[in-house]
Order: structure tokens, then sequence, then C-alpha cells
């Protein structure tokens, strides 16, 4: 089999004036992705997908530029199911027959950034190719479900603090959640404001659900530290980002302070940089996004660096249809997967892209049991949505 095409799309739908999110990140009136579509002369077509933000806002052109001007002219003409050598290509590029000759990396220089999200598209895409041309699902190339049913928490809660409880019961209510995730940090103005919402929250939804929360990297480390302190009696599942994704000393500072789990990932690229958090001890939970990291093959590397370092793993998933299975298949196949992001502000994208339902009933998803990544891409969504 051979690649005969490789192209990139950018889609953004309207968020409904009732459903626009407001955060630390501003207003965001859109969700934005990248479809990554690979063919191939055998007649199959894979899938991935990409972003180049990590909530799905900004302007995806350079992402599609990119996929479609510097990787489509590296991967036609290729075997698709050579995956790990076309990660090593995309990767190293003219510097790949270095890499795999010497059995190290020599990366170009965008080996984090908008780079890696294109070949995080493009990796999904390979997997779903690979699993289409056998006839199985992903998740059984890489080793086999260790689950068949993944425990799933309802990502949200920007609401302040009277408001806070009824908006996450609404979440327990519409998929029988028990776990919720909430925001807090920056935008909240000041630490206490975000400590009273989140012992509103707990008030509200009592002992029978977990709580996670969510600072976006924007606290500092005295911030972080005092927030904790302070939300000590509400027993929270984890608080991802408490400070800078770039800070790992300051990660693992706030770590140390507290027995409260600390998640992180979602804006990390690659292994290296994940170990790099384990090293420093810095996090109990890893939150790789497939559409950033490098896709489902560096996820899978991610994945065993939890194991080795007994840590949990959590995909981030805030996105489509196709990076929500793409995460779905590592964390079933992955021993150290716990918990699966389902992020209510990306209703939309994530139902509307597939013709199959992706939804949690009783707090747990199924994993895709279909070829590949089991999503198949509705053609008249995507012409409705498709920007330029």
């Amino acid at each position: 089999m051979k690649i005969t095409k490789v192209g990139a799309t950018w889609l953004r739908i309207p968020h409904p004036p009732d459903r626009v999110q407001v955060s630390d990140f501003g207003r965001l009136d859109s969700i934005n992705t990248c479809l990554v579509r690979i063919e191939t002369d055998a007649g199959l077509t894979g899938f991935g997908e990409a972003k180049a933000t990590v909530g799905s806002g900004g302007d995806h052109s350079t992402l599609v530029t990119l996929i479609s001007r510097e990787l489509a002219p590296v991967l036609v003409g290729q075997e698709p199911r050579d995956i790990s050598r076309l990660w090593e290509l995309m990767y190293n590029g003219p510097r790949a027959h270095h890499a795999l000759a010497r059995g190290r990396a020599f990366p170009v220089l965008g080996r984090r950034g908008v780079t890696l999200t294109a070949v995080s598209g493009v990796d999904q895409a390979l997997w779903d190719l690979l699993g289409k041309s056998l006839g199985v699902p992903v998740y059984r190339l890489l080793g086999g479900a260790c689950r068949n049913r993944m425990r799933a928490y309802a990502s949200g809660g920007w609401a302040d603090e009277h408001a806070i409880g009824g908006q996450l019961l609404g979440y327990v209510k519409e998929g029988g959640f028990r776990a919720v995730k909430m925001r807090v940090g920056a935008m909240d103005g000041d630490v206490m404001t975000s400590v009273r919402r989140v012992r509103a929250a707990r008030e509200a939804l009592g002992e029978g659900v977990d709580i996670m929360v969510d600072a976006h990297g924007t606290f500092s480390v005295a911030e972080a530290r005092r927030f904790c302190r302070e939300v000590a009696e509400c027993r929270l599942a984890w608080f991802e980002e408490p400070v800078s994704a770039d800070n790992h000393a300051g990660m693992a500072e706030v770590r140390a302070a507290t027995d409260i789990p600390i998640a992180a990932g979602e804006s990390l690229f690659t292994r290296f940089d994940f170990l790099d958090l384990a090293q420093r001890r810095a996090a109990d939970v890893f939150q790789p996004d497939m559409a950033i990291c490098g896709g489902i093959t560096e996820g899978m590397r991610i994945a065993a660096l939890a194991g080795a370092f007994q840590l949990a793993l959590a995909p981030h998933m805030a996105g489509g249809a196709l990076m929500l299975a793409a995460g779905l298949h590592v964390a079933a196949a992955a021993p150290a997967g716990t918990i699966i992001e389902y992020f209510s502000g990306q209703r939309p994208l994530r139902l509307g892209m597939a013709r199959e339902a992706l939804t949690v009933q009783d707090g747990e998803i199924e994993i895709p049991d279909r070829p590949g990544l089991g999503v198949t891409i509705d053609e008249d969504f995507v012409r409705k949505y498709t920007v330029g």
C-alpha cells in the first residue's frame, strides 16, 4: 500500500450565544480543529485530528499549510503501515536517515509546537489506516484492551460561586458522571474566590462525586500552595496545572507541599517533556493530548513512562471525535489508563463530526470496537464548517 494524498482542513464551529466560554483564555466563540485525511492506492482513507491551541481556539491556517506543504511531500509514496518509521521521518526531517541509522533522535527545530501537533494528526490517521487495513480497532494493535469501558469525568465548570454547584450537578445528571472538573485560577481574580467556588461545589455535590480542579497553569507557586491548604477538606481528586507548564520545578514544589494529586501534561510535547516531569517528581497524573503530544505513537510511549514511574494516565480530551477516539484507544490499551475527559464545551464538534455517538452512560464510555479509530466522518458536517 502507498500513500497517494495527504490533506488538511480547518473546521470552525461557532458557539451558540448561550454556550460561549469565558475563562483565563478570554472569550471563545467557536470550536476549531484540523481534520487530517490520508488517502492510499488501496482505496482506504485514514483520518486524524490536530489543533493549533490546547483549548481548540485560534487560527488553524498555519497548521493546515504545514501538513499540506511540508509533511505531505515527505509522506506521499510511503508505505502508511510503517508508522514508527514515518514518525521518525516527520520528527527528524532531513536528518531522519541519521536518526534511524544511529538509533537516537536528530529532531528538526520544530520538535515542539505546531510541528508536533501536525505530526499528531498525521499519526492518528496512520493508525486509523492500519486498523482499517486489518479490519481491527486500534486498541488491538496497541496490545489489546486492559478495559472495554473507561470511567469518564465531565469537564467544564466556569460558573461563579453561586452557580457552580448547579452547573456541575447538571453534568452529573446528563451522563451519570461520578467525577467532574471545574476551572480555578486567574479567571477568579484571587485565590480565595477560587477556594469559595470549590467549597460551594463540594457542598452541592456531596461526597459521592469526585471533583478535579484545573488552574490552566495560572497560579504562582505560593498561590497554588495556599489554594491547596484552603481546600484540603474538599478532598479533591486532583489539582491540574497549578502553575505554568514550563515551571516543572515549581510544580514539584506544589506537589511536595500537598497530598492532593497533581495532574499535568495537556500542553506538553513528546515523551521527553513527560520524562522531565516524572524525574522531577512533579506530577501524579499524566495528561497527554493525542492531538498535541505526538499522536498515538508518542501517547503509548508516554503511557509506558507513566507505568514505569507508577503514575496514572488520563488523556486530555478537548476536541472532536477523532482525538477522543485516539485517547480512548490509548487509555484502554495502557495499564496506567485510569479515566477519560469528556469536555462539555466540545459537544458540537465531538458529536457532529462522527456518524457514531461517542457518549457517556452511567459515568463510563465504551471503547470503539470498529476498525481503525472507529469513527466515520460526516462529510456534510465537514463541508458545512470548512474554513476557506
